[in-house]
């Protein structure tokens, strides 16, 4: 067989294993290598390529089909995806708050969840870079509520840029609660605009734990910024589609997983 020939037959090999990830969303390297009658070592080998091309996420035994972010959504758009879900990681993280703590609440639709379901505490400080959330705190003179300057975001109303980095740098918190668009657990967290991801690296750094909030659809996408890698994460509520593999890799990996049943 010419070099040649062998070219076209990986290069069509590979085109199937993407159209197989099309429809199925994953594959396993034993069932190619029996479906193409060729050696698990070339599937892998088939894999890494097409890894480093973008095109999927190897897992373990396989790969799922990479799934990337790239849309800013508004928040009024974002809202109406996995409502269910998110309402029901609201309550749970809530549930993870305790008593006297200062928490930052980043923006985002998943933690505004959050922010509703603090009424039942005593004493507590939230710091938000986020006008929505700030305004579901309103009246409750129970929480002390703490609001950076800087640059506003319309379409998800947070506070952003120099202004609001050196503010946030001035405090050390107990709990960042952060929202993503995008969660691997090989490459981190990530969100789509940069401004965000810088400031939510400056709170990672502020802040004692780590909490992300997040529905399973975010699983397996990588977003345009990146934010930080898994083991800057001590827990994520999530709901119970996340996929198995990334669940079982994120526990490997120290995090805490949290899961709510809708």
């Amino acid at each position: 067989m010419s070099a040649s020939t062998s070219n076209g037959i990986t290069i069509d090999r590979r085109a199937q294993v993407l159209q197989l990830l099309e429809r199925k969303g994953q594959v396993k390297v034993n069932e190619l290598s029996k479906m193409f009658g060729v050696s698990e070592v070339t599937i892998r080998n088939d894999l890494a390529q097409l890894e480093e091309k973008g095109l999927l996420v190897r897992a373990r035994g396989g790969a799922f089909r990479a799934q990337r972010v790239a849309a800013d959504l508004a928040l009024n758009i974002k809202a109406k995806k996995h409502y269910k879900q998110k309402q029901a990681i609201g309550r749970k993280a809530a549930e993870l708050i305790e008593e006297g703590d200062t928490i930052i609440l980043d923006s985002g639709t998943t933690t505004v969840e959050v922010a509703r379901n603090l009424g039942r505490f005593r004493e507590l400080t939230v710091i938000t870079n986020a006008l929505n959330i700030a305004g579901e705190l309103v009246g409750q003179s129970q929480i002390k509520v703490i609001i950076p300057g800087g640059f506003l975001r319309d379409n998800s109303l947070s506070l952003v840029g120099p202004i609001a980095e050196s503010s946030i740098r001035n405090y050390y918190c107990d709990k960042l609660i952060i929202g993503v668009d995008g969660v691997d657990s090989q490459y981190g967290i990530s969100t789509p605009n940069v401004e965000e991801a810088h400031l939510n690296r400056i709170m990672i750094d502020i802040s004692r734990e780590v909490i992300v909030v997040t529905d399973s659809s975010k699983f397996l996408r990588r977003s345009f910024a990146f934010i930080a890698p898994i083991d800057k994460i001590h827990t994520i509520v999530t709901d119970s589609d996340i996929p198995e593999e990334e669940h079982q890799r994120l526990l490997k990996a120290g995090v805490h997983v949290e899961i709510v049943e809708i």
